[in-house]
């Protein structure tokens, strides 16, 4: 099996396949932080102290979105069009993961209960997106290209971890327990699946792109479906439970700036 190190590395160096990689970021990243500003916008009353954080969180997807964009750029590359089964985003809200658009493209108030669901879809999401930058940082902290993003993404992704872990303590020592229980695990079931098709897709068109031999996408692929094999016979428990963060109040100041890329 190839190493983590070496794939990224066949991705990093060709145009076209890192024109795709850097292009599907970017769209996450960019959708996540239109769904933060607008459930900003849509806090019930009781829980308009959020605000601040949910922007700033909405913020910080934004800016991560910009900086994808911008190595592109600096490639002399323009972004791609995602396609429709690569879109992790897109694919969560159809199996009812998060709140749905629609309701977040109307102009009515959220529930304290919508709170909860969309900081369980966050608390799973935001475990996928810190575990891997956390790999990237790794091995490429100190890569001349991406390292200096990388650095900066994988900290705003430890930071929006501890601050789903915080508020979904706080709104359980509120008497939402066993509503946050159910919404993490239904969650976490379906974004394993999702990250599993997803990986599937996007390592499908990576192999096309770079020519892999069919024995080289057979075993990564094999590797993938292990790895689900593995967070659903148990490695799901890790996006569900909850523990007080050492980083309390992550998201309570100002967005930080990207202005080496943006």
């Amino acid at each position: 099996m190839p190493s983590a190190k070496r794939l990224f590395r066949e991705i990093l160096d060709n145009d076209e396949s890192f024109r795709l990689f850097c292009s599907i970021a970017a769209s996450g990243e960019s959708q996540g932080g239109w769904e933060n500003a607008r459930i900003a916008a849509l806090v019930p009353a009781e829980e308009r102290a959020m605000v601040p954080k949910i922007t700033r969180h909405g913020a910080d997807e934004d800016k991560h979105g910009r900086i994808f964009t911008a190595l592109l750029r600096r490639r002399g590359l323009t972004p791609v069009p995602v396609p429709p089964e690569t879109d992790y985003t897109m694919l969560l809200e159809r199996r009812g993961i998060g709140l749905a658009h629609d309701k977040l493209r109307r102009d009515e108030p959220l529930t304290v209960r919508d709170i909860v669901v969309y900081l369980a879809h966050s608390r799973v999401t935001e475990q996928r997106a810190s575990e891997q930058m956390a790999l990237l940082r790794r091995h490429f902290a100190d890569h001349p290209d991406i390292g200096r993003a990388v650095r900066m993404i994988a900290e705003d992704e430890e930071n929006h971890l501890a601050y789903c872990h915080e508020e979904l303590l706080r709104l359980a020592r509120a008497g939402h327990g066993r509503t946050i229980q159910h919404a993490l695990r239904a969650c976490a079931l379906a974004e394993i699946r999702v990250h599993r098709d997803v990986s599937l897709a996007v390592m499908a068109h990576m192999g096309r792109i770079l020519r892999w031999p069919r024995a080289k996408s057979a075993l990564l692929a094999a590797g993938i479906r292990a790895a689900y094999l593995y967070e659903r016979l148990g490695g799901w428990r890790r996006m569900v439970t909850l523990a007080m963060p050492e980083r309390r109040n992550a998201l309570g100041g100002e967005a930080t700036a990207a202005p080496e890329f943006v």
